[in-house]
């Protein structure tokens, strides 16, 4: 929060009577608000812009050489704990990508340690180069089909405004308990509007009239269109509209057709969930910039989106743009259609000189510990048989680089009454453990595609309720895999011959690694390869992909520690075809 005298100390600078902490000359400035390219001085006072026009008091000069200056990256809707690094580690990934600020819903964390994990979060990303905002996560249980670690009542989340990085209310996932006016949910929604927050939805397979409900109950925005269709429904609704590009949810070519120059105001960019991997190969909204101007679009318009689109989304009046007032969190670029980002200044602090992180700046001041729960549940061998009536069943089908399954009917091979996997057919167990409170539930189920030839993987990664979930080609693999990461107290396992292929330890909340991210990519990597080892899949992440088979709010077939989940009847139905 500013003071009295530092706004002083800007206006002063502003009509020239003061020094600025920082004048950067000789760049060609990208104007979000009128769409062109502008020269002149950019004068920085106390982190924040001063004025642009000509500055010739300035205790620090940067020549640009003629670089474009853009406004910093905004990740309008982010999970961090998909990253499977803490907020001090991925802001060291985010900078150089030109991300400078990120709105973050920490569900994942909440569903397994409850307030204490949001608060971990919150105070991790204290003292980073990076403005990290909080939108309280809805949806603790997703759902009451499953069990989770944790709940949270609108009076426990309603003393979290307190804290100035909390903005608003996260994805209401929870379609059926807003339709049906649930008490607890609606008094969400009215704390964080009386908190004059942002609420946002999650309105995955609804369609325009079931949007009604959202838009009745003040939700104003959605990321989990997967077409140009679906993407206008929601803004013809009156949305805000999130194009997401993650790691298993890659949409945005499929959505990019619906922004044109008139209506691209209301759209804006997230990753949703990416893996550390991909960001660092890939790139985080930075990526999304370049997929959208290598499909047409206008370059500063992809800025837009970038930028000012989510800032006003969110409402962060002081971010998004270059201009007298707002925070001086600019991008040095030597070509706008190729992204190409040299320096990254955050809140006038120049983190990024010429690719490289300034570390010195990357230290985080705030928590770093956490007592994560432990990982409970008494799993038997016997536990693991999935006796059948029938030979005709619900199959889960994965569609590769997407969250929605399909409902598949198939006839699988039973030995004894019991479902046996079958690699020709490519049709493997999958189990859900729940881990967090020791009920003894275990769910059963069949998928179809992970092309596993022989072991399992299993992960506590398991979107939303974070159980235990495991695939494999054969029980004892499976148990195997449950074994270790249940040691690891939380971790992605790869096994296969009796032996552990890989694992990756992710001891905070079974969720994220304590380690660097170098060292987490590395794991993911040394994961991927055993994973390759053992099945003919390619083209995408099994690792996440198996996470989300367990989110019920997604469709269409998905499996909690209940049992097998279809989306359409919103409740568990048998494996067998009824």
């Amino acid at each position: 929060m500013e003071t009295v005298k530092q706004l002083q100390e800007r206006i002063a600078v502003s009509n020239h009577r003061e020094a600025a902490d920082i004048v950067i000359k000789n760049g060609k400035i990208v104007n979000v608000f009128s769409k062109e390219i502008m020269t002149g001085d950019i004068a920085i006072k106390n982190g924040y812009i001063a004025g642009i026009g000509e500055f010739q008091k300035a205790k620090t000069v940067i020549d640009a050489k003629g670089k474009y200056l853009v406004p910093g990256f905004i990740d309008s809707h982010v999970h961090v704990e998909s990253a499977m690094v803490t907020p001090a580690e991925f802001a060291r990934v985010l900078l150089p990508n030109g991300v400078t600020t990120i709105v973050t819903d920490p569900h994942e964390i909440a569903n397994v340690a409850g307030e204490a994990g949001i608060t971990f979060m919150l105070e991790n990303a204290e003292g980073i180069p990076l403005d990290m905002f909080v939108m309280l996560p809805s949806s603790v249980p997703a759902t009451q089909t499953e069990n989770n670690g944790a709940e949270l009542k609108a009076k426990q989340l309603k003393p979290l405004y307190a804290h100035p990085k909390v903005i608003g209310l996260a994805e209401v996932m929870d379609f059926p308990s807003v339709a049906s006016g649930s008490e607890d949910i609606l008094q969400k929604i009215l704390d964080a509007k009386a908190e004059g927050g942002r609420i946002d939805g999650h309105g995955a397979g609804l369609h325009s009239q079931d949007l009604n409900n959202y838009l009745a109950a003040g939700i104003r925005t959605d990321h989990e269109s997967t077409s140009a269709e679906e993407a206008l429904d929601r803004l013809r609704a009156g949305m805000y509209v999130m194009l997401r590009e993650g790691t298993v949810g890659r949409d945005l070519k499929h959505t990019l057709a619906a922004v044109n120059e008139t209506n691209s105001h209301r759209f804006c960019f997230c990753t949703d969930d990416k893996l550390i991997s991909d960001i660092m190969t890939e790139g985080s909204i930075n990526y999304h910039v370049k997929m959208a101007i290598a499909s047409g679009m206008d370059p500063i318009t992809a800025i837009q989106l970038a930028s000012i689109n989510a800032a006003t989304c969110h409402q962060l009046p002081y971010l998004g743009a270059i201009a007298a007032g707002y925070q001086a969190d600019i991008l040095f670029m030597d070509d706008l259609t190729e992204v190409s980002i040299t320096d990254v200044m955050k809140k006038g602090e120049l983190v990024v000189a010429d690719h490289v992180r300034k570390e010195s700046y990357f230290h985080s001041t705030g928590k770093t510990e956490f007592q994560s729960p432990t990982v409970r549940h008494q799993l038997k061998p016997e536990d693991l048989e999935l006796h059948l009536h029938s030979s005709l069943c619900n199959v889960i089908g994965i569609r590769p680089n997407q969250l929605f399954t399909d409902p598949l009917q198939e006839t699988v091979s039973l030995e004894s009454g019991q479902f046996m996997p079958s690699i020709h057919a490519d049709q493997q167990k999958m189990v859900v453990v729940e881990r967090h409170k020791n009920t003894g539930n275990v769910g059963l189920g069949i998928v179809k595609g992970f092309g596993l030839q022989k072991g399992a993987i299993a992960t506590t990664v398991a979107h939303d309720s974070h159980n235990i979930v495991a695939v494999g080609a054969d029980d004892d693999s499976i148990m195997l895999a449950i074994e270790t990461i249940t040691e690891k107290n939380g971790g992605i396992v790869v096994v296969a011959d009796g032996k552990v292929l890989s694992c990756l330890p992710l001891p905070i909340a079974g969720l994220l690694s304590d380690d660097t991210f170098e060292n987490v990519q590395s794991g993911l990597l040394e994961l991927e390869t055993a994973f390759h080892s053992i099945s003919t899949a390619r083209g995408f992440d099994p690792f996440l992909t198996l996470s989300f088979l367990t989110l019920p709010v997604i469709p269409t077939l998905k499996l909690t520690d209940n049992g097998l989940f279809d989306f359409e009847k919103f409740q568990v139905i048998p494996v067998e075809v009824e």
